[in-house]
């Protein structure tokens, strides 16, 4: 069967929306709530109701993929009009990938190595910011609807890495020190209160002596992944085509 230009084009789009719904998956490695008998009720209770916008925003946007591929259906195989749902699509995918600079509302939040002087006896790691300190800043604000998120100008996509790299911390393989300046676009408001909730990220790292501070803004421009994505060893799954009644 003679494979069409329209047939790449589809597949291309779906291997691109494949790569960005990767970015909904969020993995939450520090969890620090609380027991129930020093949580305020008042705390969980907008923890659910964070919980229940976000559940609502990632079935919208499920929604809308399937949207877009009845449009690639209804418009593959008739006018031009195929090539404007097309290009807008990829618009959207390269969004979602992180492969384009976006702006929009949010916050910024900056971490600063502890100007404290050290006491006799003291851990000096314990005055410095770690890899796992910034790593639960970024979980933080994924749970909190966080679109997209730099880090020191490096973009947060999927495959990037954020780990100990001896005194500094690596990010898409760029090694940084601090200060670090985390920017994240989304509902501001819902992540100052992610990171700002008693007994979260926010009073940990300061507990430890590390200077922290969130403030929200109403535009921000977080860059475009810089990188290269390439898959080796991850392939789309081959579906088999459906009988036709009467076939065995």
């Amino acid at each position: 069967m003679k494979i069409t230009n329209a047939q790449i084009a589809i597949s291309s789009i779906c291997l691109i929306m494949a790569f960005a719904i990767t970015l909904q998956i969020r993995s939450v490695s520090h969890n620090r709530i609380q027991s129930p008998e020093n949580t305020r009720s008042a705390e969980l209770i907008s923890l659910l109701q964070m919980e229940k916008e976000r559940n609502e925003n990632l079935q919208t946007q499920l929604y809308a993929l399937k949207d877009d591929l009845y449009q690639y259906q209804e418009k593959a195989a008739t006018s031009s009009d195929y090539s404007k749902v097309l290009s807008s699509q990829l618009q959207r995918a390269e969004v979602l990938a992180g492969l384009t600079a976006v702006e929009g509302p949010g916050v910024i939040v900056t971490v600063k190595d502890s100007s404290l002087p050290s006491g006799a006896g003291s851990n000096p790691n314990d005055y410095i910011a770690h890899d796992l300190d910034i790593l639960w800043i970024i979980n933080e604000l994924n749970d909190a609807g966080a679109e997209a998120i730099q880090i020191n100008g490096e973009r947060v996509v999927a495959t990037s890495e954020i780990r100990c790299a001896g005194a500094t911390i690596s990010i898409n393989n760029n090694r940084f020190a601090a200060p670090f300046e985390i920017m994240a676009i989304g509902d501001s408001a819902n992540m100052e209160n992610a990171l700002m909730m008693r007994g979260g990220v926010y009073d940990a790292l300061k507990s430890y002596g590390l200077d922290i501070v969130v403030k929200k803004s109403t535009k921000l421009t977080v860059n475009a992944y810089k990188g290269n994505i390439n898959f080796v060893y991850a392939t789309p799954v081959q579906e088999e085509p459906a009988k036709k009644e009467g076939q065995q």
